[in-house]
């Protein structure tokens, strides 16, 4: 094995065009900025890590601009000259000197997970616990767009066989015209696909409860986060209150949160997502809680380019209770790669790729035509 001492951090902000835009209840974008975080020791082994959060701050409060300035200028000083599989100790120093900060330390930490696999010759999920699964399902995200638009995007991907099982972002309309839009989505895709809606946090405890039960009727399996992260109580409420499944998003970002969503029964679904939980570990924590409660996950995703997509996969092809299957159509939504290799989505599902680390390999003249300047 070779030095595994950290003698360089660097960082590059990606401007990565997509298919198409993708709306959130809030914002809109048809670019998605990526923060890669480049480890190199002094064996010279390089690893990777990724830093994305969905459209912007509106969501955690962090942008690839702030992430950058926090690992230049905070973390690069602490990881320097460190070994690179000192995750913990290093984790425990990074937390002594910035608070919160979740989506910077989580590209930090998925570097380190690639540069130390490595540096072993072995995949990423070697470290994580190993393989209890070599694929994952992944779920579209739709968009606000009118229900037409929606559907013809839908029934496109089933006839490619892509994907057979689909979230509708809602919450940037008036509910009752949201509920109208999605109830005829899912009129129209009735018996050919799996419906799930995602609210992003929009709505009250009173509109949830008034509107919800209208999308149930209407066949949508899943709702996530209807109310405000911190509005738990609430959510619990509304998990009683309806027939089918909630999953908690904004207000599950750390173990403690997940034990708390877990005495309340707030949520039938944990939405898992390496970004906003501040790495590989926390996230593999909050999913060894909802095991022990009984409680299945999701791997989500903050539109994370492929770095980050692989990080994700490898986690969720260690963890027993992700059973919900996955978001992790990210690299689809962008109109041009930057792997060397693409990963290989096929027959519905994301598949884990061999190699190293998390065995993808950037292009660096991709890297370079969509580097910020």
């Amino acid at each position: 094995m070779s030095d595994l001492r950290i003698d360089r951090v660097e960082t590059v902000v990606l401007d990565v065009p997509l298919r198409r835009p993708h709306r959130f209840a809030r914002v809109g974008m048809d670019v998605q900025p990526v923060l890669l975080v480049y480890l190199r020791t002094a064996g010279g082994v390089t690893g990777v890590g990724e830093g994305v959060v969905p459209g912007g701050p509106w969501w955690g409060g962090e942008s690839v601009e702030t992430m950058q300035l926090v690992i230049e200028r905070y973390l690069a000083p602490i990881l320097l000259g460190r070994d690179v599989d000192d995750i913990a100790g290093i984790g425990r120093d990074i937390g002594d000197v910035v608070a919160a900060n979740l989506h910077a330390k989580a590209a930090v930490d998925i570097a380190l997970h690639d540069a130390w696999a490595r540096c072993l010759g072995v995949p990423a999920h070697a470290l994580l616990g190993g393989v209890v699964r070599r694929s994952v399902p992944v779920t579209w995200a739709l968009g606000t767009e009118p229900a037409p638009v929606v559907v013809e995007e839908a029934l496109a991907k089933l006839d490619a066989g892509t994907h057979r099982t689909f979230k509708l972002k809602m919450g940037a309309q008036d509910p009752a015209d949201d509920v109208r839009r999605v109830t005829a989505i899912a009129d129209k895709l009735a018996g050919a696909a799996g419906l799930r809606v995602d609210v992003n946090a929009r709505w009250d405890r009173g509109t949830a409860l008034a509107h919800l039960p209208r999308l149930a009727d209407g066949g949508i399996e899943l709702v996530e986060q209807p109310v405000p992260g911190a509005d738990v109580e609430a959510l619990a409420e509304i998990n009683r209150a309806l027939p089918i499944p909630v999953m908690a998003d904004e207000s599950l970002r750390t173990p403690g949160d997940a034990l708390r969503l877990a005495r309340l029964a707030a949520a039938d679904v944990y939405s898992l997502k390496i970004s906003k939980s501040g790495g590989l570990r926390a996230t593999r924590s909050i999913a060894e809680v909802a095991a022990a409660a009984g409680i299945p996950a999701h791997m989500g995703t903050s539109i994370d380019g492929p770095v980050g997509t692989a990080a994700s996969l490898h986690l969720a092809c260690a963890l027993p209770a992700v059973t919900w299957g996955s978001e992790l159509f990210g690299p689809l939504l962008m109109r041009a790669e930057h792997l060397a290799t693409p990963l290989r989505y096929e027959g519905g599902e994301l598949h884990l790729p061999d190699g190293p680390g998390f065995g993808v390999e950037l292009d660096p003249d991709a890297v370079r035509a969509f580097a910020r300047r």
